[in-house]
C-alpha cells in the first residue's frame, strides 16, 4: 500500500486554499492531484487538521456478538451449508455474508467436511473395473 503524503505538505496545501487560492492552482503549485487538495482542505475545515488518518489496523468481527448462536446452530446441524446458515441468520435479523460465517467457523476450529458416503470424483484406481461385454449380455 502506498504511503500517505507528509503532514507538512498537507497542512501547507490546506493553508494555501484557506488563504484564497483555488484548489487547481494549489495542486499545480505543490505537484499533487486536485482531488487530494480538495480532500485535505475539507478535512482541515472539518477537523482542524489536514493530517492523514491512521492506516491499517484490525477490524473486529461483526458476528462476534452472535458467536454462540452460530456455533450452536452449526453443531446442531453439521451438514448445513454456509448459505443455509446465512439464510437462517437473516431470518433472525442478522445481516451477514458467507465469508463472515466461514471465518467465524474456522476461528472456532470447526470445518465443513465432505460426506464420505457420497461418491465424489475419484481417481481411476478407485473405480471398479468394467465387466466384459460377454458377462453383461450373457452367453450366446
Amino acid at each position: 500500500m502506498a504511503r500517505p503524503y507528509s503532514n507538512d505538505l498537507r497542512e501547507r496545501a490546506a493553508a494555501a486554499v484557506a488563504s484564497g487560492r483555488s484548489c487547481r492552482e494549489v495542486a499545480l503549485l505543490f505537484g499533487v492531484s486536485v482531488a487530494s487538495v480538495v480532500k485535505w482542505s475539507q478535512r482541515q475545515r472539518a477537523t482542524g487538521t489536514a493530517a492523514s488518518r491512521r492506516m491499517g489496523g484490525h477490524r473486529k468481527r461483526l458476528l462476534e456478538p452472535h458467536r454462540g448462536l452460530v456455533i450452536e446452530r452449526f453443531k446442531a446441524v453439521p451438514d448445513m451449508t454456509l448459505k443455509a446458515l446465512v439464510a437462517e441468520l437473516a431470518e433472525q435479523g442478522i445481516s451477514t455474508s458467507t465469508v463472515s460465517v466461514w471465518r467465524l467457523i474456522r476461528s472456532e476450529g470447526l470445518r465443513f467436511k465432505k460426506n464420505a458416503v457420497r461418491r465424489r470424483a475419484a481417481s481411476a484406481e478407485d473405480r471398479a473395473q468394467a465387466r466384459a461385454v460377454e458377462e453383461v449380455s450373457g452367453s450366446a
